[in-house]
């Protein structure tokens, strides 16, 4: 066990030294992944005659394809996690992602000949690539800071959020410098996106065995204090509330996905954005997918879970019910913004309970926790 301070080369140096540093680095990857949800600017661009002339629901299917594969490759992540470390994990996961945009960059066909390939390449790949860096940061810094386990969950799952938002006009710039053939924009992006998730990654570790934060004592009563019974795999499959959580996150995800995946031409069609309006409006809008992550987590902890997700789905469900009829750019904004700010909050706690429960195999505790 560490004492307060370790004593290395005849200097005193703190267990903690560094894990700020760490949290740096996390959010880099965070960023860089985070860039998923500027989607709806491609999604427009790549709907026009000029370009690949894709229907609504082709420009949708590469970024639903991203999402599904997002849950596949974080179960298959955090399970390696446990038994390799965060950084061979989020290294294989940051090259699998910018690797995939960089291969997107090549369906510059005209019409959706190339559909399959931007499929592959963005929906398949960079998305298993996202699951698999997505859920080592949350995993490996609540490791770091268990004295701030709510602080620093909400700093790792709001730099995923923040991700679009320079993304958004950066992505509109360099579709603009090639309006036919906007998918070359993925290979500069795809560079980008590479370069600082590996930065990030290489500074990935675990503290050593017996790490603990000087001065702090878990606590033992209220409601920091975990008591509820956690269950394996196989237990949480035999119990409704793993499947009642499963659809909660379903349906949070398949209302989220519905506005983030034509945020930008919803915006030009039904309030009048221009296109650079249209982008900058996804790029604020990721503020709030970031932000409501943090915003639910205070909910949560005044309302119970339970509670804060009925209040999400339920604020999601009446916003999409209206958004199609708010021609008034400021109304329209107002409800996607709500929207955004319950989809990131709902998908990253389905996630971050993943990454809680990777290293006692468990995936479930209660409908009350």
């Amino acid at each position: 066990m560490y004492s307060s301070a370790t004593v290395i080369g005849g200097t005193t140096k703190k267990p903690t030294a560094g894990r700020w540093g760490i949290v740096i680095a996390a959010l880099l990857l965070q960023f860089s992944i985070g860039a998923v949800y500027a989607w709806s600017v491609f999604s427009s661009a790549l709907q026009s005659p000029d370009a690949m002339g894709l229907t609504n629901p082709e420009a949708s299917l590469p970024f639903t394809v991203t999402i599904g594969m997002i849950f596949i490759g974080s179960y298959i992540g955090g399970r390696i996690q446990d038994k390799k470390g965060p950084r061979p994990v989020a290294l294989s996961g940051g090259i699998i992602y910018g690797f995939g945009c960089i291969l997107a960059s090549f369906a510059l066909s005209h019409d959706n000949t190339q559909l399959w390939l931007l499929i592959l390449g963005y929906g398949v790949i960079s998305g298993f690539g996202l699951g698999l860096a997505y859920i080592v940061p949350i995993a490996m810094l609540q490791k770091w800071f268990p004295d701030k386990r709510g602080l620093i969950t909400g700093l790792a799952v709001a730099g995923f959020g923040f991700g679009a938002v320079l993304t958004a006009p950066i992505a509109q710039w360099l579709i603009a410098m090639t309006p036919t053939e906007p998918n070359r924009a993925f290979l500069p992006l795809g560079i980008g996106y590479l370069v600082l998730a590996l930065i990030g990654a290489a500074f990935f570790r675990n503290p050593s065995a017996g790490y603990t934060v000087p001065g702090w004592v878990p606590a033992s009563t209220g409601k920091a204090h975990d008591s509820y019974k956690q269950f394996t795999e196989k237990e949480a499959l035999r119990t409704p509330q793993w499947y009642f959580l499963a659809a909660i996150l379903t349906l949070n995800v398949t209302v989220g996905i519905a506005l983030v995946a034509q945020a930008n031409s919803s915006a030009i069609d039904i309030a009048g954005y221009s296109i650079g309006g249209a982008a900058a409006l996804v790029g604020v809008l990721a503020l709030f997918n970031g932000g409501g992550r943090v915003f639910w987590a205070w909910v949560s902890g005044k309302t119970g879970r339970m509670t804060t997700f009925g209040l999400m789905l339920g604020l999601q469900g009446v916003c999409l019910l209206v958004i199609p009829h708010a021609s008034n750019a400021v109304l329209f904004f107002v409800l996607a913004a709500i929207v955004y700010l319950c989809f990131g909050a709902g998908s990253a706690r389905c996630l971050q309970r993943r990454a809680t429960s990777s290293e006692s195999n468990t995936l479930v505790r209660s409908m009350d926790s």
